[in-house]
């Protein structure tokens, strides 16, 4: 690490609050490797008690800050910081982690990077046990803070049997078994179904309840932030550009998305009926509650009629070729999970489906199947009239491309080019061909630029963009996307998912996997919803989110602009442009 300078500004010395548990004064800090800052001249007071939220676009410097207040920054994680930083009045580069993580617990994002025990209760126990404590204490510590959680039922429980929502649970348990007065948590749901973010959520409002301890949250969903948090601190680009209430923030128009953020989409109604001339430009509501109450004495009398999710695309024609057909397909995996039971189902050509469900319904299993992946153990699946059980991996990639959550999981080659070209070359293109392909590809996902570029130099979101680009090379009539927009923010998120309804406009058939429920109400067209290995519901999107009991059941969440309909008596539309159109000519 390098070290700070050795001059501070006058005022960068402790102030003597104690209410102030975490103090920054013009902390700015690079990695070793990087050639810019992660944080520039960032500066602030946290005090005791307080809910802040962290947000920023991919790159904007929020897990480098996050790292920071327990030390892992610059500790473990090394590089040249200046400025000054203290955690409970503990400067952070002169107390290492071992002191730092008493005060400052963090919660990383994937929970399986912080579990260790092979037992619920054992890894609840790691922390204060690796503080010296009695081994009578230390489980005793661990029993209280997996009540907290509210895994007291699951102490003995197999941790690698644990559902997501439950190891994050469980990753929260361990670090409030060391008793810290900050809680730190780096985007803990974002890889969560609604029902798994919903349990970490009640699990965040207790650890905050009685406003001893401090809770800095890192997210990236407006809604929740707007509804949560008392604070709201916004990096652009290293810096800190926004620190104050979520309201002031969000409600200025066109800010939030000038930081590749999105404001809570009642705030975007407001915005829009203020372009309407529906609304005065000074009011404006940035959670569900305020903007019912806002909206509640406007709402117009006649509205019209339900409008959905506004996609002007015409049906598929009912007799467009069926491309994927199940046939009582059911799927058993060697440890003996029933991961698929009797499904049957047919996706036409040019169809956008979406798969949904809680984590391990089945959709994954049943999109891996699509392009050889896994194997029916029961029944028959066809693509393109064709029984899968009766091709190979490579022969159904010319048919059906998968675009994984995680692109870093299928990038491998050391150019952008070499990535493209990959699978063309092994179907034994020419050299010329293939280079033609390669930079016609490219173009199309906007990364012709990026030719000779090596990927792992690339922001996440070009590198979702690459793995998009190079299952694209073979000209597959299906694509898969499994949960495109994780690890993406607002602005890249648009991105891959205007490109994927391109290409279903072009005329390829889309599967998308994903928990994001507004995602499914703006681009998908039909739902298939999976639920213990079966097909519960194969339905339009706009009537999957006006079936109450069918979301209860499948523990889905409908969008927010959805429930702000229902709070009005308005039809159950899903898109903020469906809403401002029920009050057009009404």
């Amino acid at each position: 690490m390098t070290a700070r300078p050795l001059t501070r500004a006058p005022d960068a010395v402790p102030d003597g609050d104690p209410d102030v548990v975490l103090r920054a004064d013009g902390v700015s800090f690079r990695y070793r490797s990087a050639t810019d800052r992660q944080l520039t001249d960032v500066s602030f007071r946290i005090r005791r008690g307080e809910r802040v939220a962290v947000m920023g676009a991919t790159g904007a410097g929020k897990t480098t800050l996050a790292m920071m207040f327990n030390g892992l920054v610059p500790h473990h994680h090394d590089g040249e910081m200046h400025g000054y930083l203290t955690a409970v009045g503990l400067d952070t580069v002169e107390h290492d982690v071992v002191d730092l993580v008493r005060h400052v617990g963090l919660v990383m994002q994937d929970p399986e990077s912080q579990i260790t025990g092979r037992l619920a209760l054992d890894d609840a126990a790691v922390g204060p046990a690796n503080l010296g404590l009695p081994r009578a204490e230390v489980l005793d510590r661990a029993r209280r803070a997996l009540d907290a959680v509210g895994l007291a039922d699951l102490a003995d429980r197999d941790t690698g049997q644990m559902s997501g929502g439950q190891q994050q649970r469980l990753a929260i348990a361990g670090i409030l078994a060391m008793t810290p007065e900050v809680l730190v948590l780096d985007e803990p749901t974002s890889e969560l179904d609604p029902a798994g973010t919903a349990q970490v959520f009640v699990v965040v409002e207790q650890a905050a309840a009685d406003r001893e301890r401090t809770v800095v949250l890192v997210e990236h969903e407006p809604e929740l932030v707007a509804q949560w948090a008392d604070r709201l601190l916004v990096l652009h680009e290293g810096a800190l550009v926004h620190d104050g209430p979520p309201a002031e923030f969000f409600a200025v128009p066109g800010r939030a998305e000038a930081v590749g953020l999105r404001p809570p989409q009642v705030t975007s109604v407001c915005h829009a009926l203020h372009r309407a001339g529906r609304l005065p430009a000074d009011r404006t509501a940035v959670t569900l509650d305020e903007a019912v109450a806002l909206l509640a004495d406007r709402r117009p009398a006649t509205p019209r009629a339900h409008v959905g999710a506004r996609t002007p695309e015409p049906a598929v024609p009912a007799d467009a070729a069926v491309v994927i057909e199940a046939t009582d397909l059911g799927h058993r995996y060697p440890s003996g999970v029933q991961a698929l039971s009797g499904l049957d189902v047919r996706i036409r050509e040019g169809e956008f489906v979406a798969l949904l469900g809680r984590n391990g319904a089945g959709k994954t299993t049943f999109a891996r199947h699509l392009n050889g992946l896994l194997r029916p153990t029961a029944g028959q699946l066809r693509v393109d009239g064709r029984p899968t059980a009766d091709r190979s991996v490579s022969d159904l990639a010319t048919d059906v491309g998968y675009v994984f959550q995680n692109p870093d999981h299928q990038i491998f080659a050391p150019t952008v080019r070499d990535e493209v070209a990959f699978g063309l070359r092994n179907a034994g293109w020419t050299d010329d061909r293939v280079e033609e392909r390669v930079r016609e590809v490219l173009d199309l996902v906007g990364m012709r630029a990026h030719l000779d570029h090596h990927p792992f130099r690339l922001g996440k979101g070009q590198r979702q963009r690459l793995a998009v680009a190079g299952v694209l090379a073979l000209e597959p009539r299906i694509l898969i996307v499994d949960e495109p927009t994780t690890g993406q923010d607002w602005r890249g998120a648009r991105a891959i998912m205007d490109l994927v309804r391109e290409l279903n406009r072009a005329g390829r058939t889309i599967l998308m996997v994903t928990h994001d429920m507004p995602l499914v109400a703006e681009y998908a067209h039909r739902a298939l919803v999976f639920d213990a290995g079966r097909l519960r519901a194969d339905l339009p999107v706009a009537d999957l989110f006006a079936d109450d009991d069918l979301l209860a059941g499948a523990q889905l969440v409908a969008p927010q602009v959805t429930h702000l309909a229902r709070g009005l008596g308005l039809p159950p539309v899903t898109t903020v442009d469906a809403f401002v159109d029920l009050w057009e000519d009404a």
